[in-house]
């Protein structure tokens, strides 16, 4: 019994670590480029159908949080930001466990555009490192 609550503790533990999830982030402006606040934000596996949720803050910020592993470098994601719906791959080099996994997506009057470049300094700024 002992083995199974250790074994379990350290699988835990392992979830938490960067090479453990893979994070969309972006901004969502109107057609004026102004924030839209409150949009509602869902981020589909499109392998397992599991969803995870979020929304934009003040301005028009998001950060969804997915529990992504090695094995799934190259995952279909739909990315659904209000009505608009977009599919992405989850790409990231499954031997780096060191840097956060991730890609940006910006809804810019209503036309979803990805921008991957940006995300490790867009992640450094909400994070509010250099």
């Amino acid at each position: 019994m002992l083995a199974l609550v250790v074994a379990g503790a350290s699988t835990a533990a392992a979830e938490h670590r960067a090479y453990y999830r893979f994070l969309v982030l972006g901004y969502v402006t109107d057609g004026l480029g102004h924030p839209v606040r409150a949009e509602p934000i869902k981020l589909i596996r499109d392998k397992t159908g599991f969803s995870y949720l979020a929304a934009t803050d003040d301005k028009g910020f998001y950060l969804v949080v997915c529990r992504l592993g090695d094995e799934n470098v190259g995952e279909r994601l739909t990315l659904e930001i209000g009505r608009v719906v977009t599919r992405i791959s989850a790409r990231f080099d499954p031997k780096n466990h060191a840097d956060d996994r991730g890609t940006r997506v910006d809804l810019a009057a209503g036309k979803a555009i990805e921008r991957a470049g940006w995300f490790p300094s867009t992640l450094r700024r909400f994070l509010g490192s250099k």
